[in-house]
Order: structure tokens, then sequence, then C-alpha cells
């Protein structure tokens, strides 16, 4: 199925149309959005998976992530679940709970971008287990909304999320997915009212996932 595309530009336009929502501090409608608000603030738990429990433990691939939103989480879940299908037996954890490697022969890392870049957690990861990540095989996939297009700026944006993680890693595998922008990310980056006025946008392509988890580490 095809995706609408958000560029930049049309992004801050809708984010600035919002901007006019404000005058409805003036009813009340201030109060109303910070109600409809404070579930989507709450922490953000993320959860892990197991995928391919039956099948060889000589086939074990981490998936790790770093969510903001939720939308990697659910993107690493679908890709391990592709991997589980095609016979790993597949752990799929948030970067901050992979204590133990379990003799891994694959690891996928993946991160939401926020201002251009990885998650913090998910560079150090990356950082604090190179040695490890050196000797396996590695891919790596990124999660945003901005630097959809094909043309040469947005490739080359798109390339500079991991320039942070390159100099630690050698992967065998890249790739960016568009990801989803909902109340819980705006919240996070807006003012409540404008954040409970802001468009959602739901641009992950579950075809594209799945399709990537079925070529890497062939």
């Amino acid at each position: 199925m095809e995706t609408n595309k958000v560029t930049r530009r049309g992004f801050l336009k809708i984010a600035g149309l919002t901007l006019g929502g404000s005058i409805l501090t003036c009813s009340g409608l201030g109060y109303l959005a910070s109600r409809s608000l404070a579930t989507k603030m709450a922490r953000l738990e993320p959860s892990e998976f197991t995928f391919g429990e039956g099948n060889s433990a000589d086939a074990r691939v981490l998936v790790a992530y770093a969510t903001y939103a939720g939308s990697t989480m659910e993107v690493a879940a679908a890709i391990g679940e592709e991997l589980g299908v095609r016979g790993y037996r597949v752990d799929v954890k948030p970067v901050s709970e992979v204590t133990r490697w379990n003799n891994y022969q694959a690891v996928v890392i993946g991160s939401a971008v926020q201002y251009g870049d990885w998650l913090p957690e998910a560079i150090e990861f990356v950082r604090a287990n190179q040695q490890v990540l050196k000797s396996t095989r590695v891919a790596l996939f990124s999660v945003h909304i901005l630097n959809l297009e094909d043309d040469p700026t947005s490739r080359a944006a798109r390339l500079a999320y991991l320039d942070r993680v390159r100099p630690s890693i050698q992967a065998e595998a890249e790739e960016f997915f568009a990801g989803r922008f909902d109340q819980r990310g705006a919240v996070r980056l807006l003012p409540k009212l404008i954040a409970w006025a802001t468009p959602e946008f739901d641009l992950l392509d579950w075809s594209k996932i799945r399709a990537w988890a079925q070529t890497i580490f062939s």
C-alpha cells in the first residue's frame, strides 16, 4: 500500500497551523486537552518479545531497539517475527534490557531518530558493546517521519542518522523506515494544547519492513 509522504516543510507547516488553536484556551479547551493527553504523557514501557522458540538454538538473533513514542518498538517486533518465520530464534528487547548476549549469531539494532541522531541510549549501546558487535553480523534500521523523499538532500539526511554509530560498528545492512507521529510523540515536543490539535500521521509501511526482515542475514 502506498503511504502518504510528509516533507519537513509540510510537517512544519501543519504544525504551525495548529498554533491557531491556542485561542481555544479561552473557552476551556486547554483543560480538556490536558486531560486527554494525560495518559499519553505516561512513561512508555518498552516490551520484550520472543519469536521462533521452537527453532534451533544455534540460530539465535537479537533485535535491540530504542523507541521514543512506540513506533520503533513495533517495527522491531515485526522484524523479529519475520526472522522467527525464517527459522531463527529471536529475542526482541529494548537496548536497556540487553544484559547478556546468549551466543547470538546476528544482531539487529534499531532506533527512533530525534534531532537528526539516533536516541542517546541506542548510540551508547553500540559504543559499549562494539567489541562484541565486531565479531557478530549486524543490521541497522532507523525510524523517523522526515526526509522521506528520494532526492539527494533527503538521502544524505537519512544516511547522516548513523554518523555517530558507524565508527563503532561494521553493519552489513542499513535501512530507514518512515514512522508514526501521534499525540504520544507530539506531547513530548510541543505545548499541550498544540499537541492535542496536531494531526497524526501513520506512515509505517509494514510490507517494506517485513520484506527487509526477509532479506537480512541471507
